[in-house]
């Protein structure tokens, strides 16, 4: 055997094994990806129904919000009927309450006055 047939053969087992080496990974490889497509056909069919629910959650909460804010703003109108209705019975029974009560104390004054002038006489 020459040393071209040699280096032949050493190629020609080197080319070989390096074949079988690639066939190695491909398989390696396409499990791999079996398995990665497994993983992700079993993720989809789990959380689709959880995305489902999840909508049907955002669309309740959504509601809900609505209506709170019809609340808050139903509140808020009932809060100025309120402070409106406040300053007017103010506004209506401060000026003839504070007239009563002058009324009242002039009364005393002048009935103490009465009293101590006939208490002196």
């Amino acid at each position: 055997m020459s040393g071209t047939e040699l280096a032949a053969v050493i190629v020609a087992i080197a080319s070989v094994v390096g074949v079988m080496l690639l066939g190695v990974a491909l398989v390696s490889i396409t499990r791999t990806l079996r398995s990665v497509r497994e993983s992700v056909e079993q993720i989809r069919a789990e959380t689709l129904p959880v995305m489902t629910d999840m909508g049907a959650t955002v669309r309740t909460a959504n509601a809900e919000l609505e209506r709170v804010d019809e609340l808050l703003g139903t509140a808020e109108s009932i809060s100025g009927t309120v402070d409106s209705a406040s300053r007017l019975a103010y506004l209506a029974f401060s000026n003839p309450v504070i007239k009563v009560l002058a009324l009242a104390s002039g009364t005393s004054r002048a009935a103490s006055r009465f009293r101590r002038g006939r208490a002196r006489g």
